[in-house]
């Protein structure tokens, strides 16, 4: 973590023909960019196989005591007494990234995201169901744990300052593991929100697959909800010199207040959370302008999650939330009235230069979802006259997501342990370090530094890891030292893992 700144071709067509709706095998013509031109029915992208890897990549992110079948085999147990600074468990959950803190903020949003993924896309996952399932749940029981006591939330264990000093692997730990929480004294209105939100898009997950721990995943968030909602703040105010500059919260609370409603009215129809998105969805929702979806701001992600409702539910009084909608989705079409989205010459969707491709999963994952929610509803984007198909954004979310996977000027997959050519020195800890199995004996602290400034490829293939990415010339030079695009996320692979089922899918890879 560092700084963050808001089989055959004629085979594949006889399986299009008999068991796939016809739209889902017409889509995706390439737009005429002077790139590739593929055949529509061809792919080069083993999306199954991304798929696989990118769920498995949570695997080597995990904290805690690792289960019997863990797949990840170079890493082992670590954090075993987090929460015992505060007399609490706080065992388990993700690393954020390439370091050793736990951040609730970015895990509740990567949890939501991976829920998400599973509930628009996991009908199509077929044997990956249960690993995602896995992923989710490993996030879900520490955020239960993590929300135990009322109107508290235990939002950080790690010292970040003294843990970015250290390079080592997380089982060697001996940096500060303190505790932080929010409470009704220092309010946290966003990582609450998040946390509600998180906990109750897990909740309609298994509300089939183990309905007792839906409904116990349910009740917390709803308690923690009001809790984000009655107690008003941004956690970055009690907790600045702890979360700051790794997860402020940039964008305010109102976007997670809104997000975290409209997850809870999706899961539970209880009219209150309606009610609470009519009358306060205005205020909340205030940054239409707003078009970037990630840990921080979710404004565009409520749009969609929204417009839903209204599209396949009917229900009138969101209305305006397609129009709001519509307006994220014209910013992203090349050459559309009112596009706003740069793109770099090989492609490749550019917001920020660190963890770029942070925007690109979760951007893709939104045209998909987006493109799904319209072709139920029979519908289109207007884009100031320009009509926008369902096709068109599932075609520019393949162009994203194949891009990412090598389809770009270096040849190179942005997805460590995929394709022929991958980053081999990513900013990671545990991958760059001798695995215990490998190296028994304890690295300290400073020790660990030699193997962060040495340019050999990290012993250990954190396969699935998906890299902060390439610069807006779409250059990467793959150096250890260089976070902003070398450093993997988990919230930069949970939405992409609902864009790889769909595809995998489409092209009658699962």
């Amino acid at each position: 973590m560092a700084i963050r700144l808001s089989s055959s071709f004629t085979l594949l067509v006889i399986f299009c023909f008999f068991t796939i709706p016809l739209f889902l095998c017409n889509g995706f013509p390439d737009q005429p960019t002077g790139q590739h031109h593929h055949h529509p029915r061809f792919t080069r992208q083993n999306y199954r196989d991304a798929l696989t890897k990118s769920i498995i990549f949570f695997e080597g992110q995990r904290s805690g005591r690792l289960p019997a079948n863990q797949r990840v085999t170079w890493r082992r147990n670590s954090g075993l007494s987090d929460g015992s600074a505060m007399h609490v468990d706080l065992v388990g959950g993700y690393y954020d990234a390439g370091d050793n803190v736990k951040f609730g903020f970015p895990m509740a949003f990567t949890t939501t995201m991976l829920s998400w993924s599973v509930l628009e896309f996991g009908g199509l996952m077929k044997g990956e169901l249960q690993n995602a399932r896995q992923a989710i749940r490993w996030a879900t029981d520490y955020l239960l744990k993590a929300t135990a006591h009322p109107d508290t939330i235990y939002v950080q264990v790690g010292d970040a300052s003294k843990d970015h000093a250290c390079w080592e692997r997380p089982e060697d730990m001996d940096t500060p593991r303190s505790v932080f929480k929010v409470d009704r004294n220092s309010p946290g209105s966003d990582v609450a929100g998040e946390t509600a939100a998180a906990l109750a898009a897990a909740s309609l997950v298994f509300r089939r697959s183990d309905p007792t721990y839906s409904k116990i995943l349910i009740r917390r968030a709803m308690r923690v909800f009001q809790f984000a909602d009655k107690y008003r703040g941004a956690y970055s105010n009690g907790l600045n010199k702890f979360v700051c500059p790794y997860y402020c919260s940039y964008s305010g609370y109102e976007d997670e207040l809104l997000w975290g409603a409209a997850w809870l009215h999706r899961a539970t129809k209880n009219p209150t959370y309606l009610n609470y998105i009519e009358v306060n969805g205005q205020t909340l929702g205030a940054a239409e302008y707003d078009n970037t979806f990630g840990w921080d701001n979710k404004h565009v992600g409520a749009r969609i999650l929204l417009s839903k409702a209204f599209l396949v539910q009917k229900v009138r009084s969101l209305h305006d939330y397609k129009g709001h909608a519509d307006n994220f989705i014209c910013s992203l079409i090349p050459g559309a009235p009112f596009s706003s989205t740069k793109y770099t010459p090989g492609g490749l969707l550019f917001k920020m230069s660190d963890s770029n491709m942070q925007y690109v999963t979760s951007s893709s994952f939104l045209l998909l979802t987006y493109a799904k929610y319209l072709t139920s509803a029979r519908t289109l984007v207007n884009c100031g006259g320009t009509v926008v198909t369902p096709k068109r954004l599932r075609s520019i979310a393949k162009k994203q997501v194949d891009y990412l996977l090598g389809d770009n000027p270096l040849k190179m997959s942005y997805m460590v342990g995929y394709g022929r050519r991958y980053p081999q020195r990513i900013h990671h800890r545990g991958a760059s370090l001798p695995s215990i199995a490998v190296h028994p004996a304890k690295i300290q602290c400073s020790a660990g530094f030699s193997a962060m400034k040495s340019q050999s490829p990290n012993p250990n293939v954190h396969v699935g890891a998906i890299v902060g990415g390439p610069d807006q010339y779409d250059r990467f030079p793959d150096q250890r030292s260089d976070y902003e695009q070398s450093e993997p996320a988990t919230y930069i692979n949970a939405p992409l893992v609902g864009a790889l089922a769909y595809l995998a899918h489409s092209f009658g890879q699962l």
